[in-house]
């Protein structure tokens, strides 16, 4: 299992949208059904153990906020402490992380927000729309919603990040209150329960999410999946509309009630939703980002080209944008444009201090020697 480092960066932060759930895949096996749906008060509770570990190595010590801080990061990752790993399927609560030693973004958040609070410092919960994230044995990876730890101290803003290797969209990490922050958990249990094949505990986490946050349209957009799939047709249609009145611009609820539309025999429902769709897709460089991906996947390097020159013209700062055009060019046959783009990407990345500007040098340099190697044999 690999194991995250969290990345602590200083800087002030600006508001992003309501995060969005990705629909699940089917079913692949049938599961118990779940009965028990945890209480906020269950997912937060501080087991004895991990509160005296707390007192001894942060709190009773006397030390500064900074140094608090520090050790709780600490505590948390070392062989001595909780020696916490990731696990990106681990939506956990406080006593099972403890139990498991195991957690993902969200379990890793409500964990460090928690133990921050106790321990003096000023912390709390914040989430990310979109975010692209890279790994060296998988190349780059989109995703939606992320959630991380805010932290201020001193008159500074910081944010935690169980993953170092994440590159958030234009807006930023937003800080988002408890209610919120449960309604993620709740929303992430229900996404898993449906994925095993337990409709009734899905609705169960999916409902419990909404009683926290009313607005979380990642929620209402995985209802919808649900009715649909149990041939709650009528409820479905109505969980979609609840949806995109939350949040109009939502790809997921748009793409997911065209289809339902079409299911229902409503095709100018069903392509007023697509246009909509393609529409809010030209002004997400996430959203070209992907098409480009798949476009490359294809091998329709030319689309993929034309897809991820949109997405840096929207947001030109993201290196992984780079980096696929980079790819793009060298696979229709352009190493010039590839090594510029390349270059672009390993200098962005070097400015914002990512570790893997090192990768991308190493992929430029081998670049470089291609080129010469083709000038030399003509």
């Amino acid at each position: 299992m690999s194991r995250c480092t969290p990345l602590l960066l200083w800087m002030v932060l600006v508001a992003a949208p309501v995060w969005a759930a990705q629909t699940p895949s089917p079913p692949v096996a049938a599961a118990p059904t779940v009965t028990d749906v945890p209480t906020p008060a269950q997912i937060l509770d501080v087991p004895a153990p991990l509160l005296a570990l707390l007192h001894e190595r942060v709190i009773d010590p006397g030390y500064s906020r900074e140094r608090r801080l520090q050790r709780l990061v600490d505590m948390i990752f070392d062989a001595q402490g909780l020696n916490l790993a990731y696990d990106p399927d681990a939506t956990h609560t406080l006593a099972e992380t403890w139990q498991t030693r195991r957690a993902n973004c969200l379990s890793f958040t409500l964990l460090f927000v928690t133990l921050a609070n106790r321990a003096g410092i000023d912390a709390h919960v914040q989430e990310v729309a979109q975010v692209v994230t890279w790994y060296q044995t998988s190349g780059v990876i989109y995703s939606v919603g992320h959630v991380n730890a805010g932290v201020a101290l001193d008159g500074r803003s910081g944010t935690v990040d169980l993953d170092h290797n994440v590159l958030y969209d234009r807006f930023g990490p937003q800080r988002v209150n408890q209610a919120r922050a449960l309604a993620h958990f709740y929303n992430n249990r229900g996404a898993d329960r449906m994925a095993a094949g337990d409709t009734a505990g899905a609705r169960l986490y999916f409902r419990a999410a909404l009683a926290q946050a009313p607005d979380f349209v990642g929620s209402w957009n995985n209802l919808g999946v649900l009715d649909a799939r149990v041939g709650e047709l009528a409820q479905a249609r109505r969980d979609y509309e609840t949806a995109l009145r939350v949040q109009p611009r939502h790809g997921a609820s748009l793409s997911n009630a065209s289809a339902l539309y079409r299911r229902l025999g409503d095709t100018r429902q069903a392509q007023r939703l697509a246009g909509r769709l393609a529409r809010v897709q030209r002004t997400d460089p996430f959203a070209q980002y992907m098409l480009g991906a798949r476009a490359e996947q294809r091998r329709d390097y030319a689309g993929a080209v034309t897809f991820y020159r949109r997405a840096i013209r929207l947001y030109g700062t993201a290196h992984p944008f780079h980096f696929a055009l980079a790819r793009a060019y060298f696979l229709s046959g352009e190493p010039r444009r590839a090594s510029q783009e390349m270059q672009r990407a390993r200098d962005l990345a070097a400015e914002n201090g990512d570790a893997v500007q090192s990768r991308y040098q190493a992929k430029l340099d081998s670049l470089q020697r291609w080129r010469q190697r083709g000038a030399d044999a003509n």
